[in-house]
């Protein structure tokens, strides 16, 4: 087995292990923790200073963000959320101005901005959070397998911010260089900061 074949089964087997315990936590559970989190999140800085944020559409087993984005409407911040394209197989940010009128059914059983919704650049960006099934104390993210999230962070200097619940976080999960590494992580318990080094 090729170094890159075992890290694909230790992603695979750490998929299934983190699937497993999101199981275990019922909607209350979620809703409090996610309520908990949209708290921890806005309180920040770094999201109070934000003025252009991508953010996602929370599939059931992510933490419910819908609330951060109306505030993030409200408040004045322009919001773009990600669009998969179906012939690149990537996902483009997509700024939108209303979460009941601009979202449809996407790609993967995901509400995406329509067709009718301006494509944005990556650039203009300030800060952008990125859901995972896990998340470690390196600033490690687990997705999906798929790598539309390493894709679309590339090369972006806009602070990038792990959603995730307390119990997606482990101490170390299996990464690759080409996996784009968090600047935060924020959980209903806590804020994480990656140090910069010089």
């Amino acid at each position: 087995m090729s170094a890159d074949e075992g890290c694909q089964a230790r992603k695979a087997e750490a998929r299934h292990r983190l699937r497993e315990e999101a199981r275990r936590h019922g909607e209350v559970e979620r809703r409090t923790a996610s309520e908990q989190l949209c708290g921890r999140l806005q309180a920040r800085a770094e999201w109070i200073a934000a003025r252009y944020v991508l953010g996602f559409f929370p599939l059931p087993s992510e933490p419910d963000i819908r609330p951060v984005l109306e505030a993030a409407l409200r408040d004045g911040k322009r919001l773009a959320l990600p669009r998969f394209r179906s012939g690149s197989g990537d996902y483009e940010p997509v700024e939108i101005r209303d979460l009941a009128q601009d979202l449809v059914p996407g790609a993967f059983g995901i509400r995406e901005p329509a067709d009718t919704c301006r494509v944005s650049s990556m650039n203009p960006l300030d800060l952008i959070l990125v859901p995972g099934i896990g998340f470690d104390l390196a600033f490690g993210r687990l997705g999906r397998g798929k790598g539309h999230y390493d894709r679309l962070l590339a090369g972006t200097d806009a602070w990038v911010v792990g959603v995730g619940f307390d119990w997606q976080v482990e101490v170390a999960v299996p990464t690759e260089p080409h996996d784009i590494p968090l600047d935060f992580l924020v959980t209903p318990s806590r804020w994480l900061e990656r140090l910069q080094v010089c």
